[in-house]
């Protein structure tokens, strides 16, 4: 049993409220929620898991005498749960600080990759000040000196000191992992969360999603819904039931306009009901199949690691190409938090006390007059709204290739992570050969084959001014015989799988050597890992990532947002271990 799934079980044993085990243990209803729902997990010996014993012992002592248990009991109970982190915070230092003295760290950059002051980093190194979560610490540092660690000399003298083998080091994630976890050796090591993020991308497929909700059975019903023109709603219940509501007014309408949502309220205890996330999942199925178009605004003010988990979620309806996601600039107050979803015919706004979210009030109305206040309010906050990603499907291929055309005009440094070689490096005699092997028709043939020969014109063109870096990976016949290779074509929206032979790819590879040997401003790094098979991952530094699937649907996502962005542009896929 993991913590939150033991600190859950005494919550239900004593059957207290999730506010009454805060009081009790001191700790905000923010943070308790993030442990119970798993997306943290505290340290040994911390403050916050010495207040989360403390306070079952005490809700024990008050509200079940009889059994019995001492903070001592809810110890050694909660270090029986294999995902407890127990990091020791000396070892690390001294490690981080021998790193300082081995390479010559840039300690401003350092601080801007890891989102951490310099004065923090100080205290860190210094002895007076612990980090809050150490794993991701280390992480966040082995991936900034595998970045910057070129000089020969330093990467020699780093693989003296962490005890790696050459070839370990010349495989990026591979590398990654050694300086890692020579930093917190033995320690937890944090989930990567943009890794999350990329592999459900990556496996997702909308057919089988549509299937498994049976969307394509699904009709828009045309019986009018019966709701007063306006209803006051009042708790967590009601809330629930008002989003419901909103549904069911905006899906029965006639209305056609776009939707625009947005809520800074949490769903941990909505998501907590065993039917609320179905039906509301179902409401939502309807509206896109209505055909209507959703504006949704993300409340980003929240740690990286929840940011990360909303957005997962959403993934399924992003896939749809309905849905555009936007995000507000400015960081939202923590007072009051507000609750705005606007349709043609329905407006549902909400408001609560920071904390005191089970005391809100929610209102839906339909009256015209009603709606179009809400609707111009809905409005002017879509207009402070940035995008959080532009999502482009086959439909939008044209404005897509004018976004990348435009973009060429501008220096940068550009870089992919690739699960297959690009196809700019192939000739096109072997391209013809594995379009051939796997009976490709000829109107398809002449699709891929102008695509091919248009980018082979644009890449040599850009190479006489900027840099490109591939990362590509090198699969042994047996890895390649287990995930056979397929041709990239996310690009021209070709959702077919065009397979390579393993001596095919492996001439890829070769061509691709020789491609980078002709062009000084290309660079090929070869990795032993290929964490996902159906993406591409390309990359403006400081601009942009663009996240490309082949397949299920072949989709673009051009991401923006500063934090997203970023812990894109520096993820290294981990090391696959096969069973």
């Amino acid at each position: 049993m993991n913590f939150h799934e033991k600190l859950n079980q005494y919550i239900d044993i004593l059957n207290c409220t999730a506010k009454e085990l805060s009081e009790a243990s001191g700790l905000s209803p923010a943070t308790l929620s993030r442990y119970r729902s798993g997306e943290r997990v505290p340290e040994i010996n911390s403050d916050t898991f010495n207040q989360i014993c403390i306070g079952i012992a005490t809700l024990f002592e008050s509200n079940c005498p009889e059994k019995n248990i001492s903070e001592d009991m809810v110890t050694e109970s909660f270090l029986e749960c294999p995902d407890i982190i127990a990091t020791d915070k000396e070892h690390f230092r001294k490690k981080f600080n021998t790193l300082f003295s081995v390479l010559d760290i840039n300690i401003t950059k350092l601080c801007q990759y890891t989102n951490y002051e310099v004065s923090t980093l100080f205290k860190i190194r210094n002895g007076s000040r612990n980090p809050s979560n150490t794993p991701k610490l280390a992480a966040d540092i082995a991936r900034y000196v595998v970045r910057e660690t070129s000089n020969a000399e330093e990467k020699a003298a780093l693989i003296n000191l962490i005890g790696c083998s050459s070839d370990d080091a010349s495989d990026t994630a591979k590398f990654f992992e050694c300086i890692r976890d020579w930093l917190i050796a033995g320690q937890s090591r944090p989930k990567d969360d943009v890794a999350n993020f990329l592999e459900k991308l990556d496996t997702f497929d909308l057919n089988e999603y549509i299937k498994l909700i049976h969307f394509d059975e699904l009709k828009v019903p045309s019986v009018p819904f019966q709701l007063p023109t306006s209803k006051a709603y009042f708790g967590l219940k009601d809330m629930m039931a008002s989003e419901l509501d909103f549904l069911k007014a905006t899906v029965l309408s006639k209305s056609m306009e776009p939707v625009i949502m947005y809520s800074d309220m949490p769903m941990e205890e909505m998501a907590k009901d065993p039917e609320f996330p179905k039906k509301w999942m179902f409401g939502m199925a309807m509206m896109l199949k209505k055909g209507l178009h959703l504006n949704q605004i993300h409340n980003l003010d929240r740690t990286f690691e929840e940011m990360m988990l909303g957005i997962e979620s959403w993934i399924p309806l992003y896939m749809t190409g309905q849905v555009s996601p936007y995000y507000l600039k400015e960081v939202q107050n923590n007072v009051f938090m507000h609750f705005l979803k606007v349709s043609g015919t329905a407006a549902l706004s909400g408001e609560a006390i920071s904390g005191y979210h089970s005391d809100g009030k929610y209102y839906l109305t339909k009256s015209k007059d009603e709606v179009a206040y809400y609707k111009k309010r809905a409005q002017e906050l879509l207009s402070n709204a940035l995008p959080l990603m532009k999502i482009y499907r086959e439909e939008n291929a044209d404005e897509l290739n004018a976004f990348l055309a435009e973009d060429l005009k501008y220096e940068g440094k550009r870089r992919s992570i690739l699960s297959t070689p690009p196809l700019h490096t192939m000739d096109l005699p072997l391209l013809n050969k594995i379009l051939e092997n796997n009976n490709i028709s000829d109107m398809e043939k002449e699709k891929i084959l102008q695509f091919v020969k248009k980018e082979k014109v644009l890449i040599s063109e850009m190479l006489k001014t900027h840099v490109i870096e591939d990362e590509i990976p090198q699969f042994t016949k047996e890895e390649f015989e287990q995930y056979p290779a397929v041709l990239p074509l996310s690009e021209i929206f070709l959702e077919k799988d065009i397979y390579y032979s393993y001596d095919e790819y492996i001439e890829h590879i070769h061509q691709s050597e020789v491609f980078q040997q002709s062009h000084e401003n290309y660079t090929i790094k070869k990795t032993s890992t290929c964490a996902f098979r159906n993406l591409q991952i390309h990359i403006r530094e400081g601009k942009w990532a663009m996240v490309s699937k082949s397949k299920a649907p072949a989709i673009h996502f051009v991401i923006h947002h500063p934090k997203l962005r970023n812990a894109i542009e520096n993820f290294i896929p981990p090391v696959v271990e096969n069973d």
